[in-house]
């Protein structure tokens, strides 16, 4: 190699290398970076459900699901289900997170509904939030499942 192309090669990587320190200080090309929120849904309503998760019933545990139009807001919406064997009394509460898919226009919410009794009639009614506490502003009639 001559002494030009080493000079050329030579100052090809000390550029890359400062390009690549830079990139580096502003959190590099691979850093996730936070989206803001989506404007929220004016109305989110049930589209689907909600039900029981027929393979996912046990006699201490079950699965709800129900699916929403898209509500917007933030990514993580949390599933609610209020829950108990008095249908004027769902005291009971089971949450779990869900994430939002932007580019999606629904919204599937799945909530494990844990310490059940076997053999026992359980009511129940859902709804959502925002990863903020604000309600999607959405709730279900009572449902009712029953373990085995």
């Amino acid at each position: 190699m001559n002494k030009l192309h080493l000079k050329l090669a030579t100052t090809a990587v000390a550029g890359s290398l400062l390009f690549s320190n830079f990139i580096a200080a502003q959190g590099g090309p691979y850093s996730p970076k936070a989206l803001p929120p989506l404007l929220p849904t004016r109305q989110v309503r049930i589209t689907h459900g909600p039900e029981l998760e027929q393979a996912n019933v046990h006699d201490n545990s079950a699965f709800i699901r129900w699916t929403t139009n898209n509500p917007g807001g933030t990514d993580e919406h949390d599933g609610i289900v209020h829950y108990g064997t008095n249908p004027k009394e769902l005291s009971q509460t089971a949450k779990m997170p869900n994430r939002l898919n932007r580019g999606h226009p629904d919204m599937i919410f799945r909530v494990r509904v844990p310490d059940l009794k076997p053999k026992t009639t359980y009511y129940y009614t859902v709804e959502s939030a925002q990863a903020t506490g604000k309600s999607d502003g959405v709730k279900s009639p009572v449902k009712s499942f029953s373990t085995p």
